[in-house]
């Protein structure tokens, strides 16, 4: 069973940018199609980005695309999501998942594993 844990969220200003890290453990990343989801106050959580267990294959949400960039790297076990360009609706709580198949996966309920979440707050 593989354990997720989310890190690099914080409080940033409109237009700026912000790396956040999903270090997994238990077992290895490159068994696992993995993504990022989000979810504000009062809103439900949403896809924001996959990628597939070799990275040949990745998805953007349109609210996204152009300035969010998802990669892995299988030797440290991590997949990160490099954001830039960010504006105040980015605002929310950024969990990563993974699941034991290849493909990539766009639906919450195509995941099993899931991190804690990590806190990404862009002001005006």
């Amino acid at each position: 069973q593989v354990q997720l844990v989310e890190s690099g969220g914080g409080l940033v200003q409109a237009g700026g940018s912000l790396g956040l890290s999903c270090a997994a453990s238990g077992d290895p990343l490159r068994s696992y199609a993995t993504g990022w989801f989000r979810q504000a106050p009062g809103k439900e959580r949403e896809i924001v980005a996959a990628i597939s267990r070799t990275s040949a294959t990745t998805y953007y949400s349109p609210s996204v695309e152009g300035r969010f960039t998802i990669s892995r790297d299988n030797r440290k076990n991590t997949v990160y999501l490099q954001m830039t360009n960010l504006k105040p609706e980015d605002t929310a709580v950024y969990y990563c998942a993974a699941e034991l198949r290849p493909g990539v996966i766009m639906k919450e309920r195509g995941y099993d594993y899931w991190g804690q979440g990590t806190q990404v707050t862009v002001s005006s």
